[in-house]
């Protein structure tokens, strides 16, 4: 059995070290934060297109609105509030296959179109697959942004006009669009997901990875719900609203508004 190794990080009494990089001389002061986080986890330096793609992704997903991820946070914050961490992870376990996370599956998507041998005829399969099982189609459709998500127009024009990024996660996405709309008989928006689905295959971000950059951007997005919540405190009123709009059907007595 071959002993446990890490490449991450090392410390020592004169210092520390990410990777091949010297914490104090190299890092601090030197890099951004984005670049820093690349190099931790994809294990080499992030290009100028990468840190633009990647910023433009964790500035979209950072913040949604009172999502469940933030109400999460605001309710768990107003029950414990000397535990912010714990308020963020509350939120943080909410970024799944529904909401934040659903670009892991909408890549897994992508991967099965950029591997096939006729990638018009996959993206045609999988359309017609998601449209006769009436499964939701992961990176397509919007309850509010129709006919498009002004999000994911403005992040493929972004990944488009750099020469630098490889298409082919893009232009599988736009395939799989086609594809969607004809097998639906009308359109149907990619949504924010979706794109940065195609944004960070593009940057060489493995499919089972992708999840982690919605967590590390959502996290800033929930401590900003937190530092609103100490100045302006919603999460009791979230708690009052649904103990009064959820009527209690037992054969008890309850303490809701007109029972």
């Amino acid at each position: 059995m071959n002993t446990p190794v890490t490449r991450l990080c090392a410390h020592h009494l004169a210092g520390m070290s990410y990777r091949d990089a010297d914490l104090v001389e190299d890092l601090i002061g030197k890099k951004t934060f984005t670049e820093v986080m690349f190099s931790q986890i994809m294990g080499r330096e992030a290009r100028p297109v990468d840190l633009r793609m990647l910023d433009a992704v964790l500035i979209t997903l950072m913040e949604h609105g009172l999502t469940p991820s933030a109400i999460a946070t605001r309710v768990t914050y107003m029950s414990a509030r000397e535990n912010l961490q714990g308020a963020v992870a509350a939120g943080l376990m909410s970024v799944g296959s529904r909401f934040v996370g659903t670009m892991e599956n909408c890549s897994r998507l992508l991967d099965r179109i950029r591997r096939a041998g006729d990638p018009q005829a996959q993206a045609q399969a999988i359309a017609a697959e998601h449209r006769s099982s009436r499964e939701a189609l992961p990176g397509f459709g919007h309850h509010l942004h129709k006919p498009d998500d002004p999000r994911a127009v403005k992040l493929l024009a972004l990944a488009e006009a750099e020469p630098e990024l490889d298409q082919s996660a893009v232009c599988a996405l736009r395939l799989l669009a086609q594809a969607v709309d004809q097998a639906y008989g009308k359109h149907i928006t990619i949504n924010a997901t979706g794109a940065v689905a195609a944004l960070l295959g593009g940057m060489g971000v493995p499919t089972d990875l992708m999840r982690g950059f919605a967590v590390i951007s959502r996290a800033a997005g929930l401590v900003s719900h937190v530092a609103e919540e100490q100045q302006s405190p919603s999460g009791r009123f979230i708690w009052e609203t649904i103990d009064h709009a959820i009527p209690y059907v037992g054969k008890g007595k309850s303490h809701q508004l007109g029972q």
